[in-house]
């Protein structure tokens, strides 16, 4: 890599002012030779390379991390990908927009530091465009952060949780798996009224699960096969490495909006937010208030290019009111860490704990990877069983294989949304097999006897006599009865009935169940009360 020297000569003088006073210096040369040889007698100096670093906002740390990790240097692309790009403009431009004063991403901050520069370099490709750090300063910046990077000579932010804070346990649990089956099925079947959970669907979407909102077949069939514990670390991993999924939007107390989004890398505010939590101990509870506290004294500006709270459009999603300044730090960035905290829970990496049952969490505990697993994860994909009634009425535990209830699932009406139950029964499934939900199935292109197949196969072979009969005879004719609520006209004589049915009243009434009684069509309810008024007969309708 090109030493300081070399790299600041590819620069005009007005960059290298720039870069003289982000490092609290005046240029006293106008000639960028000599420019240079009096910036890197100042920079390549241990004291000024550390005071440098320490004043870098978190996410800027995080960026020459990541390049002081690689040796030094990275291909542009991979770069700007996770750190943003630096906007090409002239000399005149620059002076006048002063785009070191307001960066657009983190290797802006970087550029008008000093710290980053950029270079053609051979590789295995030919020539490519690499993001490095000069390699004398590299040298020293390297040994400044050694011990930081190290990761386990700082303390831990906040504090061990109170009595209080974790007096109302909340285990951390595999339900996110259920959900997704659940979610799954739904779309599948095209659920009227099912609403998918925004978080959820973000997910799936960072695991390939689903793209554009659809479900990928061959995706959907691997992550349903999988065992529990393999579908869990899949999401886990493509969470911790999706540049798409973004907590900040998914807050429900926030809207975001605007341009800057397009600026915003929730990678690297995810990584940098991971390393603080991995610091706390394993399996010891820890207050939630003290680490968001912790955070905001020491790294406040952990998600925001050169600490900008003002071009970030951000309303309060209940009244609608712009959320800009450091004023609002807590509703914004302090919220995005509670709710990186719930989502540690949900992944099922975390215990939760209030003061008390309902209360918001204000403790949390990171569970090591063996303790993640023991939760409530079971080995066997057919742990737990299908209870199959006479009535039609089948009851699937959550520890039965997801892909079997997934493919049950679409025969079936769905209780409260295929929702896990309630207090008795919280880890079962129910579902109720009718002729509407045969129909729609029938519409997919399924039939009765696969359903028979399936729950034959996954019983064991107890299924009531009477639901095997049922589901032959609908294959072979479909619904043989109905209950449907009708309004009947009753008249004490069949003369009145008869002469109704020669009046312009007729095409109001439908099928003729005696000689005093017939079906009135839905709707015509006033049009033959008319029409027997008409006759000289008063007459009342009786609910």
């Amino acid at each position: 890599m090109p030493d300081l020297y070399h790299t600041l000569l590819k620069y005009d003088i007005g960059y290298l002012r720039i870069i003289a006073g982000s490092w609290g210096l005046e240029l006293e040369t106008s000639e960028v030779d000599s420019a240079a040889e009096e910036l890197c007698a100042s920079f390549l100096d241990l004291e000024a390379v550390t005071e440098t670093i320490e004043i870098l906002p978190a996410d800027a740390r995080s960026a020459l991390t990541v390049l002081l990790e690689s040796n030094g240097k990275m291909e542009w692309a991979a770069f700007a990908r996770k750190f943003g790009e630096i906007r090409e403009m002239g000399e005149a431009r620059r002076d006048r927009e002063r785009p070191h004063l307001k960066p657009i991403s983190i290797a802006e901050n970087l550029f008008y530091r000093g710290l980053l520069a950029r270079a053609f370099f051979d590789a295995e490709k030919g020539a490519q465009e690499f993001a490095y750090v000069p390699e004398d300063l590299f040298e020293i910046i390297d040994e400044v952060t050694k011990e930081e990077r190290g990761g386990k000579s700082t303390e831990p932010l906040g504090r061990p949780a109170t009595p209080v804070e974790k007096a109302f346990e909340i285990p951390g649990s595999d339900h996110i798996l259920d959900d997704a089956t659940t979610l799954l099925a739904a779309l599948r079947i095209g659920r009227s009224g099912y609403q998918p959970d925004p978080q959820l669907t973000a997910l799936l979407t960072a695991a390939e699960v689903l793209r554009k909102g659809a479900p990928q077949a061959e995706k959907v069939k691997s992550f349903l096969e999988a065992s529990r514990v393999d579908a869990l670390r899949a999401l886990v991993e493509a969470w911790q490495s999706s540049q798409e999924f973004d907590e900040l939007r998914l807050i429900p107390t926030i809207i975001c909006e605007g341009e800057w989004l397009r600026q915003n890398q929730p990678l690297v505010t995810r990584e940098f937010l991971m390393d603080l939590v991995n610091s706390i101990p394993q399996n010891k509870w820890w207050s939630i208030p003290a680490f968001v506290r912790g955070i905001k004294e020491k790294f406040p500006d952990y998600q925001r290019p050169a600490g900008d709270y003002d071009s970030w459009f951000i309303k309060r999603t209940s009244d609608g009111q712009f959320l800009r300044g450091f004023a609002y730090w807590d509703q914004v960035d302090g919220a995005l860490i509670k709710y990186f905290i719930q989502l540690l829970h949900w992944l099922g990496m975390a215990d939760l704990a209030s003061p008390e049952e309902g209360k918001e969490a204000t403790a949390f505990r990171i569970k090591s990877k063996v303790e993640s697993q023991k939760s409530d994860l079971r080995p066997s994909t057919f742990d737990g069983k299908i209870v199959v009634s006479s009535n039609g009425k089948i009851n699937i535990s959550r520890y039965f294989s997801r892909a079997v209830r997934y493919q049950i699932s679409r025969f079936c009406e769905w209780h409260d949304d295929g929702e896990r139950r309630t207090e008795t029964k919280e880890d079962e499934y129910q579902y109720h097999v009718s002729a509407r939900s045969l129909t729609q199935a029938k519409e997919q292109g399924l039939k009765a006897e696969q359903l028979l197949s399936l729950l034959v196969k996954y019983t064991n072979g107890n299924v009531p006599p009477a639901l095997v009969k049922a589901l032959k005879q609908w294959d072979a004719h479909g619904t043989e009865a109905r209950v449907e609520k009708l309004l009947v006209l009753r008249v004490n004589r069949p003369e009145i009935l008869e002469e109704m049915r020669k009046s312009k009243a007729s095409k109001f009434l439908g099928e003729i169940l005696s000689p005093t009684a017939v079906i009135i069509k839905s709707g015509a309810e006033s049009k033959v009360l008319a029409a027997l008024a008409e006759l000289g007969l008063l007459s009342e309708i009786e609910i």
